[in-house]
């Protein structure tokens, strides 16, 4: 059986998609906000990213606790685009996240700490960019941040989605693309960040994901980290044939560029206000036709090698698009299913643009370890849907003040204007 699909960062690699709440159990892996040390642990020369206000920078809880606030407040399901919660999803959900705590648990004793997330722990790159929305997107999606003609300030990470930090950039991997929004008003979706001034997008090199319910999500969390060898063969039988396909295709993923390669959300979100709401994907797609190839012998760190001269010569863009719904068929609940893009055209809103800059500094290498990523961390205008995102959520909040907890960590949010020597 191929290694990825059984490796257990594949059970939160695009779960996780370089969000706050995952870990790693490599003891070398770098370490982010809420895995380090108060800010002692940054490097010399690091700019501290200023402390949130609200709960986010209250007092870490205890070692051990677990902060339940999420799966303690319900999500009040959107009918009306068509969610609709699975038999005992509640439960479920919780019962993936405990399972994950107790992992982290046996694999973080005090002598192994910082607690680290499973996915994502490699970085090609962290780079400063605009994203900068159109002066004529159309009524119906100029919601949220889609403010026609406003320009801001952003920080974008690209990934490998693997646990192992030292895997080589040649082998089939999930690739992120992780968007941090910087300057946006408004009161955010989690309770923590809420006055917060940022809006994250999260995608990976693929329009789906391989689950589409929390009771297969956590048979193959479970088996995937089972210590019994026959439990883990086990695993593609919990997501069924399409499900193993689909994750075999996600983990088998080769590309030679970081900055010309296509990105995808997987999974829906609203986009709009009460008044003016409809279900949305989104992605992320590189302004120019590819011209990069894979070395024939590449580096072990060729996609950062290869940014980096890339970035050196030329600035680079994406086309940041949406994927209006079209028809209630197009299900906001089953994300192993692609809405065709003949059906339901992708529509640009936004341009994102990397100008030329030397990003392989050390310092900025911390930074952009230290900034954490969810797709809750939103305006309610880009609420995520769906039960894969929902159960995000609860994941997402308790394993990260967990492991809060476990390292004596503070979050924050940066401002767009750190600048690395």
């Amino acid at each position: 059986m191929p290694r990825p699909l059984f490796a257990r960062s594949l059970a939160l690699v695009a779960l996780c998609a370089g969000a706050t709440a995952c870990r790693t159990g490599d003891s070398n892996a770098t370490v982010r906000a809420d895995d380090a040390p108060a800010p002692a642990a940054a490097a010399e020369g690091t700019p501290q990213i200023p402390a949130s206000p609200g709960e986010g920078n209250s007092p870490a809880p205890a070692a051990g606790a677990g902060d339940t606030a999420a799966r303690d407040n319900p999500l009040t399901l959107d009918a009306e685009l068509g969610e609709a919660a699975s038999e005992d999803e509640d439960k479920l959900i919780g019962e993936i996240a405990d399972s994950i705590r107790d992992q982290i648990n046996r694999d973080y004793p005090p002598a192994n700490r910082p607690a680290r997330r499973d996915a994502h722990p490699k970085a090609h790159g962290c780079v400063k960019a605009e994203f900068a929305v159109k002066d004529d997107v159309p009524a119906a999606l100029a919601q949220g941040i889609f403010v026609p003609g406003k320009h801001y300030k952003a920080w974008i990470r690209f990934s490998n989605g693997d646990s192992d930090p030292t895997r080589a950039d040649a082998k089939g991997d999930a690739r992120g693309m992780a968007i941090k929004v910087i300057g946006v008003p408004g009161d955010k979706l989690l309770p923590a960040e809420r006055t917060e001034q940022t809006q994250d997008f999260i995608m990976i090199n693929h329009p789906v994901f391989f689950a589409d319910n929390p009771k297969t999500y956590l048979t193959f969390v479970r088996r995937v980290g089972d210590s019994n060898p026959l439990a883990k063969l086990r695993a593609a039988s919990a997501i069924g044939l399409k499900g193993a396909a689909i994750a075999l295709k996600i983990t088998s993923s080769k590309i030679a560029s970081s900055l010309e390669t296509r990105y995808w959300s997987m999974v829906p979100y609203r986009l709009g206000d009460d008044a003016h709401k409809q279900a949305i994907k989104f992605s992320a797609a590189p302004c120019a036709a590819p011209t990069a190839t894979i070395p024939k012998n590449p580096s072990h760190d060729f996609l950062r090698d290869a940014m980096q001269k890339q970035l050196d010569a030329k600035d680079f863009c994406f086309d940041f698009m949406v994927q209006p719904r079209t028809t209630p068929s197009m299900s906001v609940e089953n994300s192993t299913v692609e809405w065709k893009e003949s059906e339901a055209p992708f529509v640009k809103v936004a341009q994102i643009h990397i100008p030329k800059q030397k990003f392989a500094i050390a310092a900025q290498d911390t930074f952009c370890d230290n900034l954490s990523f969810t797709p809750w961390h939103a305006l309610p205008e880009h609420r995520p849907l769906g039960a894969v995102n929902r159960t995000r959520r609860v994941v997402y909040e308790e394993i990260s003040k967990f492991r809060h907890g476990l390292n004596s960590a503070a979050r924050g949010e940066p401002t767009g204007d750190e600048s690395f020597q």
